[in-house]
C-alpha cells in the first residue's frame, strides 16, 4: 500500500515537472520575437511578369530589415484573385501575406466567393499602382483606337484582344469601349503580363490591353502603344494619347498593396509595414518600378484600409453599370 502511494506521488511529481517544463516552453515560444522564421508573400500572377519581378525585389529588400527571408510564391489565375483563398485560410500570425490587386475588390460582385476583400484581410501597406494601355504588334496595320473600332465594325467578331483575365480592369474597359458602339470582339484572357506580351508580339492575338509591364517591349520597338488609360499623358511616351483625350470619360488606375489575414495583431502589422515601407523607398525598388512607368503610391495601414473600402464600394457601382442586357449581348 505504502509502495503504491509512494509510486503515485512520484508519478504526480513527475507530471507536474513535465507540465512546468512544457509551460515554460510555451511561454518562451509565445515570447519569441517576430519574425522568427521565413514569411511567405503570395503573388497572384505568374512568375516573370512585371509585378512578380518588382515584388520579388521588394521582398528581398524587406528581408534585410525583418531579419528573416520573405519568400515569394505564385498563385496565378482567376484574374489575380487566387491569393485571397490563401489569406482566407491562413493563420493571422504574420507569416502569410499577399498582394491585393484591383480584381479582388471586383470579384465578389460578379461571382460567388468565400472571402470578402475588406472583412477577411488586414491591410498593411499600399505600394504602387499601374495604368493600362492598348497594344498591337510593332508591324500591325492598326495604328490607333479608331483603327480597332473600324476593324471590329468591318469584321464582326474577328478582332482578338488579350487581357490579363476575365473581370479584370482591362476587360471591363474593353467592354465599356466596344459595347457602347455595338461592336463585337474576341476576348482572350491570359494569366499574366509576360505570356500576354509574348502572345501579342508573336501575332497570336491582334491587340492586347495590359498594365505598364509592357514598357520594355514598347521601348524596344517590339510593341506599339496606341492609347493609355491614365488621367494624363505619360512622360515616357508623350506622343501616346489618353482615353480622355479621345473623348472617353475613362481613367483606369489599379493601385495595389500588401495585406495579411483577418485579425493580424497590430504589432505584427507595424513590423511588416515598417520593413516594406523602408524597402519601397530604396533606390533599387524605385528604379525597378520606373522600368514599367510606375511610381511609389504609399499609404499606411489605416489609410490603405480606408482606400480598400472605397474601392470595394466603387467596384460594385462599376459592375452594376456594366451588367446590362446590352453589355451581356456584346461581350467578348
Amino acid at each position: 500500500m505504502m509502495r503504491s502511494r509512494r509510486h503515485w506521488l512520484a508519478a504526480a511529481g513527475g507530471l507536474a515537472l513535465d507540465m512546468g517544463v512544457l509551460g515554460g516552453l510555451g511561454e518562451a515560444h509565445a515570447a519569441a520575437p517576430y519574425p522568427s522564421r521565413p514569411i511567405t508573400l503570395w503573388v497572384p500572377w505568374p512568375a516573370g511578369g512585371a509585378t512578380d519581378i518588382s515584388l520579388r525585389l521588394l521582398a528581398e529588400l524587406a528581408s534585410r530589415t525583418l531579419g528573416q527571408a520573405v519568400v515569394t510564391d505564385n498563385r496565378a489565375g482567376a484574374g489575380g484573385t487566387l491569393a485571397m483563398n490563401v489569406l482566407y485560410q491562413a493563420e493571422p500570425d504574420g507569416y502569410t501575406i499577399a498582394q491585393m490587386p484591383q480584381p479582388v475588390f471586383r470579384a465578389p460582385w460578379v461571382q460567388k466567393v468565400l472571402w470578402d476583400p475588406v472583412r477577411d484581410v488586414t491591410p498593411i501597406i499600399q505600394v504602387s499602382g499601374v495604368t493600362f494601355g492598348v497594344l498591337v504588334p510593332a508591324g500591325s496595320a492598326l495604328r490607333s483606337l479608331d483603327d480597332l473600332f473600324a476593324y471590329a465594325r468591318a469584321h464582326p467578331g474577328e478582332l482578338s484582344i488579350a487581357t490579363n483575365g476575365v473581370g479584370t480592369t482591362p476587360h471591363l474597359v474593353l467592354e465599356d469601349l466596344f459595347t457602347a458602339r455595338g461592336l463585337r470582339y474576341i476576348h482572350v484572357p491570359y494569366k499574366g503580363t509576360a505570356e500576354q506580351i509574348t502572345a501579342i508580339m508573336a501575332g497570336q492575338v491582334m491587340a492586347g490591353v495590359n498594365s505598364t509591364g509592357f514598357g520594355p517591349a514598347v521601348d524596344g520597338g517590339r510593341l506599339r502603344l496606341l492609347v493609355i488609360f491614365s488621367a494624363q499623358r505619360s512622360k515616357r511616351w508623350p506622343l501616346v494619347p489618353t482615353l480622355r483625350e479621345l473623348g472617353f470619360d475613362i481613367v483606369a488606375m489599379s493601385p495595389y498593396g500588401l495585406a495579411g489575414p483577418r485579425g493580424l495583431p497590430a504589432p505584427v502589422v507595424a513590423t511588416l509595414h515598417d520593413a516594406f515601407k523602408r524597402a519601397m523607398f530604396d533606390p533599387r525598388f524605385i528604379q525597378e518600378l520606373a522600368k514599367y512607368d510606375q511610381e511609389i503610391d504609399y499609404l499606411g495601414p489605416e489609410d490603405y484600409a480606408r482606400a480598400c473600402r472605397e474601392i470595394y464600394a466603387r467596384e460594385r457601382i462599376n459592375v452594376e453599370r456594366l451588367a446590362t442586357p446590352q453589355a451581356a449581348s456584346h461581350g467578348g
